[in-house]
């Protein structure tokens, strides 16, 4: 998932978020509809004229906290400060979703340029000493803790974004926050309009799944042409026999954006290293890591270190079975290359599990997957979903529905409404994500959330069967926006779900995970789309086994990418070479050979928003599956724990500190075990013909 937040302070590494806005308590929505850009603003102009109404806003609020004269109260200081983040938020995620999914290229250059105009407008204000010194002055309530810890995490970031510097450095600073943003920008569009093309021949498609075939007719001279969209890739690299075509469309997948991002992304580290030393840090990912759980780049570096001690012998245990399988088939073989990696995988799991992943695509339609997943969210956090079908949205194909509470006391309340937009199309991004839009405020504003994704399905005659790697990833994006709708019921705006410690963010979406293993949950969704046959529970546990194969390598290629984004953020910008680092970092943590001809580092979209913080989704795997541990295995969705997880873990959103939401629920800090006993898993599994 690829999550850009928007906040005033620390603009410099905290972005906007890839959502929609909120709808009001009791909306009767004005004909301006000052929270979905979308509805009105169908030029650039229209656009920016509503992107200037926010910001007019932001500022007004902003010019009633500096009137103040008396005392520095919560209510005369930090809730007109919050009212002008809450303004940012509207502005800022509208102005990015339109640069992200608008239907013309005229719009999507507009929001990518009104984004880096927020953005400035952030940085103002995080520069702002006159805001830094009132709320200074606000006693720190001492029955809210929420409250208390709002303002304490505010001037942290506050500092951390340099506005105790002298005039002259915040001047500077600022001129560097615009400069990362707009770099930023133009990284992310670069990767969104680099969709490439490769051709190949009827016989280079066995293999391929029938109904892919299908979707893909030949020309006249019978060449079939595929796409680095992600509905074509990862079956190719998946399923495809012909190894040439893997190759290709690995290469291709590996080189998105390539070489236009080569100069934006060098521009972007020395943008970001000559921040970090104007604030007083060796390097850009000490700073980044300053308000986090880990603490500092030293202590990401020591997780990369543990993590791969504990899963280093077991991922080369997996490759050198791999291989010995590869080579009873092809004795000439010495290695098994990244482009064959997944299909080798595959062949594997077939043969030591009896599980072919096109097995399951029939279980697997869009339409039923997502139909399942919603009911599982429902019963899991006691919450309904109800279809909306008058609202206006940005594209035909986003599917839109409001979510109340259904917990005893509260059923009915409306919570807030999310957005489903799901399928590839031109111009879009090409990535899966979920985020906040304008955050929730409990009694003004209610939370509403998005998903964006690049599934298959969306068009006629398409039954949008998916991989069960592909439902896994819709869990996950869920997993997310239900910590934004529950987690934005709080008092203030800058307290929602995806304002928590960066490094805690992907822990909620990561646990929801695991419950797409449950056979109980499966067979209450997933039937075959032309019989409506249920999915057979043999069938699950074959794939559960085969999907526990390859954890340890999962593991290695995380810390992988972890390493590559701190090494890029912890160096000097102007000696790292992009390949070559990326060549050293695959063969340290990668058995599989690399392949020449790819760039990685040109479409690795989470060096926007995560920056040298990839280590995330290590960190929150170790606290995701210590979470899902404490839930009864029998009884996932309907068991006491399902409401202790949504009450202590969702519903404080940012309130408190991340370490402490974990201690609430666990009882403990978080540990090791629970991944190492995941990881063991694979080699628990007997193979099938012991089954």
């Amino acid at each position: 998932m690829k999550i850009i937040r928007v906040s005033a302070v620390g603009a410099a590494f905290i972005f906007f978020a890839l959502a929609v806005g909120a709808a009001q308590q009791a909306p009767a929505k004005s004909a301006a509809d000052p929270l979905h850009a979308w509805v009105v603003a169908k030029t650039p102009d229209a656009l920016e004229a509503w992107i200037n109404q926010r910001l007019a806003a932001e500022k007004a609020d902003i010019a009633k906290l500096t009137a103040v004269t008396g005392p520095r109260t919560v209510e005369n200081t930090l809730r007109p400060y919050d009212d002008a983040q809450n303004e940012l938020a509207i502005a800022g995620n509208n102005a990015y979703l339109m640069y992200s999914l608008a239907d013309t290229a005229a719009l999507r250059d507009k929001g990518q340029a009104l984004t880096a105009v927020v953005s400035q407008a952030a940085t103002e204000l995080s520069l702002d000493r006159r805001v830094y010194d009132a709320l200074v002055a606000v006693p720190l309530p001492q029955h809210d803790s929420a409250t208390r810890h709002y303002i304490e995490r505010t001037l942290l970031e506050y500092r951390l974004a340099g506005v105790d510097k002298d005039a002259a450095t915040r001047a500077k600073i600022r001129a560097l926050q615009d400069r990362i943003t707009k770099v930023m920008l133009s990284f992310g569009r670069n990767i969104a309009d680099g969709t490439l093309k490769i051709t190949a021949t009827r016989t280079e498609l066995d293999g391929l799944p029938a109904d892919y075939i299908a979707l893909h007719k030949p020309d006249a001279h019978g060449v079939y042409t595929l796409t680095t969209n992600m509905p074509d890739v990862f079956p190719v690299l998946n399923f495809a026999q012909s190894a040439e075509l893997r190759r290709r469309m690995y290469v291709a997948y590996m080189s998105r954006a390539y070489p236009q991002n080569s100069p934006v992304l060098r521009d972007l580290l020395e943008a970001r290293q000559e921040l970090a030393t104007t604030l007083g840090y060796k390097h850009y990912a000490d700073l980044a890591t300053a308000d986090q759980m880990i603490g500092s780049a030293a202590n990401v570096q020591h997780l990369i270190d543990q993590i791969d001690q504990v899963s280093r012998p077991a991922a080369h245990r997996e490759y050198e079975e791999l291989l010995a399988f590869a080579q009873q088939g092809h004795p000439a073989l010495t290695a098994i290359s990244q482009s064959d990696a997944r299909y080798w995988m595959e062949q594997y799991r077939r043969a030591k599990y009896g599980f072919n992943a096109q097995d399951v695509r029939p279980y697997f339609p869009y339409v039923e997957v997502q139909a399942g997943i919603l009911k599982t969210a429902a019963r899991l956090f006691h919450v309904s979903f109800k279809p909306v079908t008058s609202t206006v949205v940005w594209d035909p194909s986003v599917s839109t529905f409001d979510v109340y509470d259904a917990a005893p006391g509260d059923a009915g309340r409306r919570l807030g409404r999310i957005y489903l937009d799901m399928h590839p199309r031109q111009g879009k991004d090409k990535w899966f994500s979920s985020g906040p839009v304008v955050p929730g405020m409990r009694g003004r504003q209610m939370p509403e959330g998005m998903l964006v994704c690049n599934f298959p399905g969306g068009k006629p005659g398409d039954p949008g069967l998916m991989e069960y790697s592909d439902v896994v990833t819709f869990f996950h994006e869920f997993g997310h926006l239900m910590h934004h709708v529950l987690g934005g019921q709080g008092e203030w705006s800058g307290q929602g779900g995806f304002d928590v410690e960066g490094d805690f963010v992907e822990a909620p979406s990561q646990m929801l995970e695991e419950m797409f293993h449950d056979p109980a949950i499966l067979q209450s969704f997933a039937r075959n789309y032309k019989t409506g046959a249920v999915i057979p529970a043999s069938l699950i546990a074959k794939m559960n086994a085969a999907s526990a194969y390859g954890r340890a390598y999962w593991l290695q290629s995380q810390i992988m990418y972890s390493s590559y984004s701190l090494q890029l953020h912890n160096e000097a910008p102007p000696s790292i070479h992009f390949d070559a680092l990326w060549r050293e970092d695959e063969a340290h943590f990668s058995p599989f050979a690399p392949v020449p001809g790819t760039h990685f580092f040109a479409s690795f979209t989470h060096l926007q928003g995560y920056a040298s913080n990839y280590y995330t989704y290590v960190l929150d795997k170790v606290i995701a599956l210590d979470f899902f541990a404490q839930f009864d295995k029998h009884n996932l969705l309907d068991g006491p724990t399902a409401m202790r997880y949504r009450r202590t873990v969702l519903e404080p959103g940012a309130s408190e500190p991340a370490t402490e939401l974990v201690k609430n629920f666990l009882g403990r800090p978080q540990n090791m075990d629970a991944l190492k006993a995941w990881m063991d898993q694979e080699f628990q599994n007997p193979p099938a013909a012991a089954q």
